[in-house]
């Protein structure tokens, strides 16, 4: 599935709709060159979840922990990561162990280490804004992209500024 996010708040619009589909839960990759919105899709799919504060990269943290209700959502950045093996020092095995929804930007830094994702996106810097390809690697990540289309068809107004490719 490719989608065209033309301005910001269609990507945090597509954010929104991402974080109702995922349902709380599962691995999903954030891929793309810096300033591609790894942080600002982040932020729509908090939004989802009743987040209304500022959205960081935890470029130097690694790791943004967000408790809203009974739902974790762990917002992770490793960009800045050496080794892959950091990622036990910093308590990674629990964060991705846990029925929680884990949102990784640069995963490939973690190549070796991270189990598989649900759902991949790759995001691109395209003339008219952003491109999205997402790409399901799970049953469950294959539930949110039927979940995810269903919703944008029958929500047009929800979805509207979305252009599915």
């Amino acid at each position: 599935m490719q989608v065209q996010l033309n301005d910001e708040v269609a990507h945090v619009a597509f954010g929104k709709a991402l974080g109702q589909a995922l349902k709380g839960h599962g691995r999903v990759y954030l891929e793309g060159d810096l300033g591609a919105g790894k942080t600002t899709l982040t932020r729509g799919i908090l939004r989802a979840y009743g987040y209304q504060g500022a959205v960081k990269s935890p470029t130097y943290t690694l790791v943004e922990p967000y408790e809203l209700g009974d739902l974790r959502i762990y917002h992770l950045d490793l960009y800045r990561l050496a080794d892959p093996e950091e990622l036990e020092f910093i308590g990674g095995r629990d964060v991705l162990a846990d029925n929680a929804l884990c949102l990784i930007e640069w995963p490939s830094r973690g190549e070796g280490w991270l189990p598989a994702p649900d759902l991949r996106i790759q995001l691109s810097v395209t003339e008219r804004g952003r491109a999205a390809l997402l790409t399901a690697n799970s049953q469950h990540g294959q539930r949110v992209l039927e979940q995810l289309d269903n919703q944008c068809m029958d929500n047009q107004r929800e979805c509207g500024v979305i252009q599915w490719i």
